[in-house]
C-alpha cells in the first residue's frame, strides 16, 4: 500500500500480505500513516472496492476526511502514487533476488532513499519540507574495525542508499520526459457542450473490438468535476460511471447538412400502445437464461440501439434474416418464431 503526501510528496511503502478489505484498509492507514501524520483534510484514491465500499466512506465521513475518487480508466487523476508505484517497482527490481522473497526488507531503504533525495516539483527533499532538516543516513565508518561483519553491513548499507538514490532520480526523470512528449493542452469544454466518448475502456456489444467503432456518442457535458474531468449524460444502458478524463472525449462537429437528414420518426401508435419501428437485428444473446436481441432502431443513430427480450421484437421477417446469416445465434423455437407478428417492437 503506497501513501504519498499531496504537498511535501513524502511516501510510506506499507507491506500486505494481500489485497486489504475496507476494514483492514482503516487499520493500515491508522497504524502507519496517523500514528505519523494525524488525519487528513483529504484523500485520493483510486476505485478499488475498499474505497468504494460503504464501510470507507462511513469511515471518512465520521472522520471528517473528504473522499476523492479517481476518474475511470485515467490513472493521471492520482498521479503522483502512480508514478511513485513505478519508482518503487523498479527499485525492488534491481534489488530483489531470483526468488523474489526479499521484497519486504528492501521496503525500508526504497522509502529511505525516496524520501530524502531532492524533490523536483518541491525543489527540496519530503524530509526536509516535514522535518525542517535533512537525516542522516550512514555516518562515515572508519576502514578497520574489530569487528568485521558490522563494518561490511554498513558498507554494503551505505552503497545501497547511495545505488537507490541514484536509481530512483533517473527513473524520476525519465518517466517525466516520457509523459511530457505526449501531453498538450486539453480542449476547452463547456457545460452544454457534445462530445464523443472513446471506446478505448468500453464493453462493445460487437464481437470484436478491434473492428467496432472508436468513438461512440454523442453526450452532452453535465458538470465539470474540475480543468480535466467531466460528467456526461449518458443512456440508462451504458452501466459505467459517467465521469470521463478529456483524454478520453473528441469534440463533435454537427452535420453541416443537416437540414438534408430527415429527424428521428416518432413511435407509432400499435394496439393503443407506443412502439418503435426495428431497422435492424445485429445480435442475439441468452441473458440470465432469456432470448435477447440488440436492436439497431429505424431513424436513429448507433448510440440507441439497445437489448429487447425476445417478446417485444415483432419483426419476423428481420428475424429469419438474421438467423438465415447467424445460424449459430441463439433463437426462439419454431413454435415461438411462428407467434411472431408485425415489424415493430414496445416503446422501452
Amino acid at each position: 500500500m503506497v501513501v504519498v503526501d499531496r504537498l511535501t510528496k513524502m511516501a510510506h511503502f506499507i507491506p500486505s500480505k494481500k489485497l486489504p478489505t475496507a476494514g483492514e484498509t482503516a487499520s493500515l492507514f491508522f497504524t502507519h500513516i496517523f500514528r505519523l501524520h494525524g488525519i487528513p483534510d483529504t484523500i485520493t484514491t483510486d476505485r478499488g472496492t475498499q474505497f468504494t465500499s460503504k464501510f470507507w466512506k462511513a469511515f471518512c465521513s465520521l472522520l471528517r476526511i473528504q473522499r476523492n475518487l479517481s476518474s475511470s480508466f485515467h490513472p493521471q487523476t492520482n498521479g503522483q502514487t502512480e508514478r511513485v508505484n513505478q519508482i518503487l517497482e523498479q527499485h525492488l527490481r534491481c534489488y530483489t533476488s531470483f526468488l523474489q522473497d526479499d521484497w519486504l526488507d528492501l521496503l525500508p531503504s526504497a522509502e529511505f532513499s525516496y524520501n530524502s533525495r531532492k524533490h523536483s516539483s518541491i525543489n527540496s527533499s519530503p524530509f526536509y519540507v516535514n522535518y525542517g532538516f535533512h537525516p542522516t543516513a550512514i555516518p562515515n565508518i572508519p576502514v578497520t574495525t574489530t569487528v568485521p561483519e558490522a563494518t561490511n553491513r554498513l558498507l554494503n548499507l551505505k552503497q545501497g542508499f547511495r545505488l537507490a538514490a541514484t536509481t530512483l532520480q533517473a527513473a524520476q526523470e525519465t518517466y517525466k520526459k516520457a509523459a511530457d512528449k505526449r501531453r498538450r493542452p486539453a480542449p476547452d469544454f463547456q457545460i452544454g457542450d457534445m462530445v464523443l466518448l472513446s471506446t478505448k475502456n468500453l464493453r462493445l456489444p460487437c464481437p470484436s473490438k478491434k473492428l467496432g467503432p472508436k468513438f461512440v456518442g454523442p453526450f452532452r457535458i453535465l458538470k465539470k468535476i474540475n480543468s480535466v474531468a467531466f460528467r456526461l449524460q449518458l443512456p440508462d444502458s451504458y452501466k459505467i460511471h459517467p465521469v470521463f478524463h478529456v483524454s478520453l472525449f473528441k469534440s463533435y462537429h454537427p452535420d453541416p447538412f443537416i437540414n438534408r437528414s430527415p429527424a428521428p420518426p416518432p413511435p407509432s401508435v400499435v394496439s393503443d400502445s407506443l412502439e418503435y419501428e426495428i431497422g435492424r437485428i445485429l445480435d442475439s444473446r441468452l441473458h440470465r437464461g432469456r432470448l435477447q436481441y440488440y436492436v439497431h432502431w429505424k431513424g436513429y443513430g448507433p448510440e440507441e440501439r439497445s437489448w429487447e427480450p425476445v417478446q417485444h421484437v415483432h419483426a419476423p421477417a428481420l428475424l429469419r434474416a438474421f438467423h438465415r446469416l447467424h445460424p449459430r445465434r441463439p433463437g426462439p423455437g419454431r413454435s415461438r418464431g411462428a407467434l411472431l407478428r408485425g415489424g415493430f417492437c414496445h416503446a422501452p
